[in-house]
């Protein structure tokens, strides 16, 4: 019972920063944080030399509440906080986790795009500090990733495997990361390495698809927040498994409840996954 009393007091008194608070992923989640009862919107991080700097963080998001301001300095911006929720760039956000881990802060990260090499050094850091990744924040999506995980442990290569995805035309990395997660979920369902089988692009005369192969396909334009499709393709039959994201509100909140969930957990390196388990 006293164990339960202490994270519940941690819970109730936990600061969360956000970066990238100009961007339209930093605005949905400081927004949400917000209009949350039982966390606290802290700080908000953005560029050197930005506008923002100093502005009352709950005005320029459109609250009458809150004492918060928005900071370019790092320094302050994790010190003023109990967990930092990232989406970013890779190189903010290794930066990010290394301060949390120097200062055992909670980090919850939806950046996509890191090298391998990149990925390990996040995941070093959460030797010092809980850090949740995931490409996607989205119960639906990770709920999706299970299926296609299940059913192509079901299905095995009788079907061929095309993950499709689109975005909004200013999205910078492809494969989506939530593309490639998923190609890795069915790639751990048929028990086979994605790097191995992974066919990124088609182009030419020479292009027919290999046996066991799972492709990928890159959509861009609008303003279209995600849309992403896993296609199990068999002889006379078809199944597909799709998520359509229409509101960024669905990831702002599977991160905040992240923060939430990390604040009961040792250090660590953690996905959405098991958050929602």
């Amino acid at each position: 019972m006293r164990e339960f009393k202490r994270i519940l007091i941690k819970i109730f008194y936990m600061k969360i920063g956000v970066t990238g608070i100009s961007g339209r992923m930093g605005k949905a989640i400081a927004s949400t944080i917000l209009q949350d009862s039982i966390v606290e919107l802290s700080s908000g991080l953005t560029r050197h030399g930005s506008e923002l700097v100093n502005r009352n963080l709950a005005d320029f998001l459109g609250f009458d509440k809150g004492e918060a301001k928005i900071t370019a300095n790092i320094e302050e911006f994790i010190a003023n906080c109990d967990a930092i929720i990232d989406f970013s760039s890779p190189a903010l956000s290794l930066e990010i986790a290394q301060r949390c881990a120097e200062s055992s802060k909670i980090m919850v990260c939806g950046t996509t795009g890191f090298s391998d090499k990149e990925k390990q050094e996040l995941i070093s850091y959460a030797k010092e500090a809980v850090i949740i990744w995931s490409s996607n924040m989205s119960v639906g999506v990770n709920l999706l990733m299970n299926l296609a995980e299940k059913v192509a442990s079901v299905l095995h290569d009788d079907y061929d495997i095309e993950i499709v995805e689109m975005h909004h035309k200013n999205k910078v990395d492809a494969p989506s990361g939530t593309a490639l997660s998923l190609g890795a979920a069915a790639a751990k369902g048929r028990n086979v390495d994605l790097k191995e089988v992974a066919n990124m692009a088609r182009f030419g005369k020479d292009a027919q698809r290999k046996q066991g192969e799972i492709g990928f396909a890159t959509l861009r334009g609008g303003d279209v927040i995600g849309d992403h499709s896993v296609v199990f393709a068999g002889e006379g039959e078809r199944i597909e498994l799709t998520h359509k994201a229409s509101n960024r509100d669905i990831f702002a909140k599977g991160a905040v409840r992240a923060a939430i969930w990390g604040s009961a957990k040792q250090a660590g390196f953690y996905s959405m996954r098991d958050v929602l388990s």
